[in-house]
């Protein structure tokens, strides 16, 4: 299904919108489409924070100037896939998301683990339980990209052994 909805968005974004194929992440809930934009030109001799800047503008102007057209493409793509559409844009370095969900998600919790939610609260890490909660979940995504990459290949193999399985009534 991802790579049907994948090739779906790849060919209802306009040409032009970006510099190369767009990043279209799918789960149950959401299809988060991330294009690459292209640089902005900047001189030679600019600096870090000046390059930063003009990265940041590149993506503003993406962002306002493809909204109506953005936001009909993500009812299309809600209505045909059944999942909220969010955007997102990338410039260099930078990476940013506009519209993206925030979905609640129901975890039971034994006192050490909400001791170290706590603390990272209390600490001013994180807002919340929920917020240390996710800051918890990124680090674990960054620190450990290797092994969750060798879990999903896991996965997509064992999907494809079971649709080769016997057939249900």
């Amino acid at each position: 299904m991802k790579e049907q909805i994948a090739g779906w968005f790849a060919g209802r974004v306009p040409d032009g919108w970006f510099a190369g194929a767009p990043e279209v992440r799918v789960d149950h809930d959401e299809v988060l489409v991330v294009g690459p934009l292209a640089e902005p030109a900047v001189a030679d001799d600019a600096s870090d924070a000046a390059r930063a800047a003009a990265r940041a503008g590149r993506i503003k102007q993406f962002r306002e100037e493809t909204r109506a057209a953005r936001m009909q493409i993500a009812e299309e793509g809600e209505h045909r896939f059944g999942r909220k559409v969010s955007w997102g844009a990338t410039c260099g370095d930078q990476r940013e998301l506009f519209t993206t969900m925030s979905v609640p998600v129901m975890t039971r919790l034994r006192l050490p683990q909400r001791e170290v939610l706590d603390t990272l609260v209390a600490a001013g890490v994180a807002r919340s339980r929920s917020d240390a909660l996710g800051w918890c979940v990124r680090l674990v995504g960054q620190h450990q990209q290797e092994w969750i990459g060798e879990l999903r290949d896991a996965l997509v193999h064992v999907r494809e052994v079971a649709g080769r399985g016997p057939a249900t009534s």
